[in-house]
Parts: structure tokens; sequence; C-alpha cells
């Protein structure tokens, strides 16, 4: 009966080291701008249209070329 224990410890210590090894790591969609556009899932923000973009998506949708440059001067953003 004293070897019964030994899973549960095993057990325990696996869902430990899984507990700790994001320690540092950020949410996933955490990291919004000032417009609160989440850059690490693509969007940026649109001053034209006044809300976060897709620029891949946006340029399907409105026809312009699929490049920093093509969106920014599509949506009239300023130079950062």
């Amino acid at each position: 009966m004293r070897f019964a224990i030994w899973p549960a410890v095993f057990l325990a210590a696996m869902l430990g080291a899984c507990a700790t090894s994001n320690q540092g790591a950020s949410t996933p969609g955490a990291d919004r701008d000032a417009h609160g556009c989440i850059p690490s899932a693509g969007y940026r923000w649109c001053t034209l249209t006044e809300q976060c973009e897709r620029p891949w998506e946006l340029a399907d949708r409105v026809m312009i070329e699929n490049t920093p440059e093509a969106f920014d001067a599509y949506c009239a953003n300023p130079p950062e």
C-alpha cells in the first residue's frame, strides 16, 4: 500500500512543472496598441475606416496591394 502514493506524487510534480513553465509568457492577444488593436493577431489601426484592420483582408476588400505602404496610404495613417 505504501507504493500507491507514488502515482499521485508523480502527477502532482508533473502538474507543478506545467504550471510554472509558462511564467513570464504573456497571454495571446494581450498586446494592444493605443487604439486597442492586437498586433500579434495581425491587426493595425486604419484612420480612414476608424477601426482595427488586418492589412491582407483590407487589401482584398478594397483591391489594393498588400504592402505596408499601400495600407498606410489607403488608411491615411501618419508615418511612424
